[in-house]
């Protein structure tokens, strides 16, 4: 982290000399990835290389994997983190999301630095909505050492939660079922 920049400029630059340069970065490239960061200095920079953008399984769709099929319905992704973008931005965001009744993902929740935003965040929710609302957390996604824990709104403050964590917060469609989490599509299906 903070070495973005000069990643991005010194693969532009190692590829402009006429090299093959691979940029490597978690997640999916375009979704709070290093994608976009290079396509901007390499407009900025005038570099004409050829950008071939390969896609990657983000966190969000790994965490859910893991705790079973929350993203079944619209969803939203929130970095929480407030280090490029403005707390007061995130906030505005978050409050209008948590009206709108959408499952929402969390990136970035909290670091040992920053933990406020992620205490902010879960109070936004527990104002919105029950405090019921099933929620899951899953650090190190898809990687050795996985964790999951499936809790509710009420005990989210609890649980530990970090910058490797992804926080999925169900909406009112979202169930806890044989110990999974389930967002219901309308199928009507019944048990």
């Amino acid at each position: 982290m903070t070495q973005e920049v000069e990643r991005c400029r010194q693969a532009l630059r190692q590829a402009a000399a006429g090299r093959t340069v691979a940029l490597v970065s978690s997640g999916d490239p375009g979704i709070y990835g290093m994608a976009g960061l290079a396509l901007e200095l390499a407009h900025a920079e005038r570099l004409r290389v050829p950008i071939e953008i390969i896609p990657g399984i983000t966190a969000a769709s790994a965490a859910a994997a893991a705790l079973g099929a929350p993203l079944m319905l619209d969803f939203a992704v929130l970095s929480l983190s407030d280090l490029l973008v403005p707390w007061e931005t995130i906030r505005r965001r978050l409050e209008a999301l948590a009206a709108a009744d959408l499952v929402l993902v969390f990136y970035n929740p909290k670091s040992r630095r920053r933990v406020r935003p992620f205490q902010q965040a879960v109070a936004i929710l527990r104002a919105a909505r029950p405090a019921a609302t099933p929620v899951g957390i899953v650090t190190s996604a898809s990687q050795p050492g996985q964790s999951v824990v499936i809790t509710d709104l009420q005990h989210l403050a609890r649980h530990k939660v970090d910058m490797h964590s992804v926080v999925v917060i169900g909406n009112s469609a979202t169930r806890v079922l044989d110990g999974r989490l389930v967002t219901e599509r309308g199928y009507g299906v019944q048990a």
